[in-house]
């Protein structure tokens, strides 16, 4: 799947009057009329001079209105916005606005873009010269801060020509929604890291042994030691000797990324959210996934399901995984994790990799996530993966000053406590868990993900 087509499409449309006669003087222009006050001291002496001071005026009026007649009308301007790249969360990208001048004069425009407050907080103002039928570029800086769909306005549009005796507004109707995904840069780097561990891997195994996993790779003499069981008995008989079957694992797997929406994903992290980190994790997981031959399928969902995509593989599924993945959204309320559960075993009755990315909830008894986690451990290998938090994490280790300090620190530990001894409970039930910091998660899945590779514990 090439990034290109991730981009934004590019809009372009001419420019509208802002509303009915949307003109205004200029500081020249006032400068001009306030030039006449010049004859209000001779009109003491003789009141001719207010005949001047009319004439002045009207010739300035007349000037004026030359220039509102003269200068570009709105359909003299087209303006394009473009994107230079797909829009990720907190990757910085540009945006361009190319400006083109249908008149016979060269304008000055001022440009305001109305992007989404999700991209920039401040809306970009740009001065900018355009000749005769020519065009000019402008480009501004974004840095979307969450992910899915941001609603970008019309662009402003304010000019004059060389007199600058008149400034004209006008709208340019270029409203669009534009996406946001999570970061595709990571998977990139996680798949070359995988094709590195995979050529390892094999060194390995040609140097041990041959025959983990139960995929069909090529035919071989037979050595000592080999199993009896993988020699190719059609084979041997043809060529006079035995020969061995070479197996390699499966590529043929099934992957499920299960992402947990409910509202302990709200919590911030620094500037974004948990499931802003558990989304990034899951695409980097799926991009190394497809990659290694794998099927992977998403179920995203909070109080109800919001995604369900069946396994498969390919770069058009790739680009349904990152779509769906870029709009989901965490809800207010609890997420139903029963009826996720339910819908998993429904779903996939083969023995799969569940990638559960979810939050612990803190309560008296076993959270609901962890009962239905280890009802899935016996059918499918369950990889459950939570991001640690590092301010909880900092709290339970400082040293209290205060009593407040002391019961703050207090809960603090007996938090990170009671998760570890749920997630202990994980461990020995059979799921495989990981608990990393939110720039460490992505990685950590990867690794556990080509740990069940290499044992063949699908």
């Amino acid at each position: 799947m090439t990034t290109a087509r991730l981009a934004p499409t590019p809009v372009a449309g001419d420019a509208q009057l802002a509303h009915r006669g949307a003109f205004a003087l200029t500081a020249r222009s006032l400068w001009l009329l306030g030039a006449g006050l010049v004859f209000i001291a001779p009109a003491w002496l003789d009141r001719r001079a207010l005949f001047l001071l009319l004439i002045w005026d009207a010739i300035v009026v007349v000037l004026i209105a030359l220039n509102v007649h003269r200068l570009t009308p709105p359909s003299g301007i087209h303006v394009v916005r473009s994107w230079s790249e797909p829009l990720t969360i907190g990757s910085p990208a540009e945006v361009r606005l190319d400006i083109h001048n249908r008149g016979g004069m060269p304008l000055e425009i001022r440009v305001t873009d109305y992007v989404s407050g999700q991209l920039r907080r401040a809306l970009p103002e740009i001065d900018v010269a355009v000749a005769a039928r020519d065009a000019s570029r402008v480009t501004y800086d974004i840095t979307p801060s969450a992910r899915g769909d941001a609603a970008m306005g019309d662009v402003s549009l304010r000019w004059r020509d060389a007199w600058a005796l008149v400034d004209r507004w006008g709208m340019v109707p270029l409203a669009q929604d534009v996406r946001v995904y999570p970061s595709l840069e990571e998977g990139r780097r996680q798949a070359m890291y995988l094709i590195r561990s995979r050529q390892i891997a094999l060194e390995k195994r040609r140097a041990k042994r041959f025959g983990s996993g139960r995929d069909f790779e090529n035919l071989r003499d037979y050595r000592a030691g080999d199993e009896r069981r993988d020699i190719s008995w059609t084979v041997s008989a043809k060529r006079g000797k035995l020969v061995t079957k070479v197996y390699q694992p499966e590529r043929s797997q099934t992957v499920w990324l299960l992402v947990d929406a409910g509202r302990l994903l709200r919590a911030r992290i620094g500037s974004r959210t948990i499931l802003d980190e558990t989304v990034t994790a899951a695409l980097t997981l799926a991009q190394v996934a497809l990659a290694s031959g794998d099927r992977v399928g998403l179920l995203a969902y909070g109080r109800r399901v919001q995604h369900r995509i069946a396994p498969s593989r390919g770069a058009g599924h790739l680009r349904g995984l990152v779509e769906a993945l870029a709009t989901v959204h965490a809800d207010a309320v609890e997420a139903d994790h029963a009826g996720a559960a339910a819908t998993m075993l429904g779903a996939q009755k083969r023995r799969a990799l569940i990638v559960w990315l979810t939050e612990v909830a803190e309560t008296a008894g076993v959270p609901e996530v962890i009962e239905n986690a280890l009802r899935m451990a016996p059918s499918h290998v369950v990889l459950f993966g939570v991001v640690r938090q590092p301010e909880m994490s900092a709290l339970a280790g400082s040293v209290p000053e205060t009593t407040a300090d002391m019961y703050r620190v207090m809960s603090a530990q007996e938090t990170l406590e009671r998760r570890e001894v749920l997630l202990h409970g994980l461990r020995q039930r059979g799921a495989l868990v990981v608990e990393m910091s939110p720039a460490a998660l992505s990685e950590g899945l990867v690794d556990r993900y080509l740990e069940v590779k290499e044992r063949g514990l699908l």
